[in-house]
């Protein structure tokens, strides 16, 4: 399951991708004001996503964030594995960071292995081939506040 703190990066680096052909910086502040996010909470993830290279980062008068590239080189599937990891529903199913899981019998013989593999590969597919620019690009309307009642 995606983390709230994945989702929080997610939101920022929207941001960051709707403000990139303005070749600004912008300040956590701002990001966190507009996108309803704890500031210090963001903080922490801007450094995470600094680190791993997704954006920069620049102090002083005139400082802030933005991406390193361009939206369109930045996979939503990239800001997830800086976040929460590796995208498989458990460790044996990983294509990166392989590992047994704890009550496996063996892997080898494992009749879920597979499936967790298969899903983990659609997964990635999906995120890996949608960029921040195309999130930042698709229309967004606000839910009806009607609701209709149930009978």
């Amino acid at each position: 399951m995606l983390s709230s703190k994945a989702k929080y990066a997610l939101r920022a680096a929207v941001f960051l991708a709707e403000k990139y052909t303005e070749d600004s910086w912008a300040l956590a502040s701002d990001i966190a004001t507009t996108q309803d996010l704890p500031k210090k909470f963001l903080e922490a993830i801007l450094v995470d996503l600094r680190d791993r290279g997704i954006i920069d980062s620049r102090r002083g008068r005139y400082g802030g964030y933005r991406l390193s590239r361009p939206p369109q080189r930045i996979a939503v599937g990239d800001i997830i594995r800086v976040i929460d990891g590796p995208l498989a529903l458990s460790p044996c199913s990983s294509r990166t960071q392989y590992g047994a899981c704890a009550d496996c019998v063996d892997p080898v013989i494992c009749a879920l292995r597979p499936v967790l593999q298969q899903a983990r590969d659609a997964v990635a597919d999906i995120l890996d081939h949608c960029s921040l620019a195309q999130l930042a690009n698709r229309p967004r309307t606000k839910p009806s506040s009607t609701r209709r009642a149930v009978a």
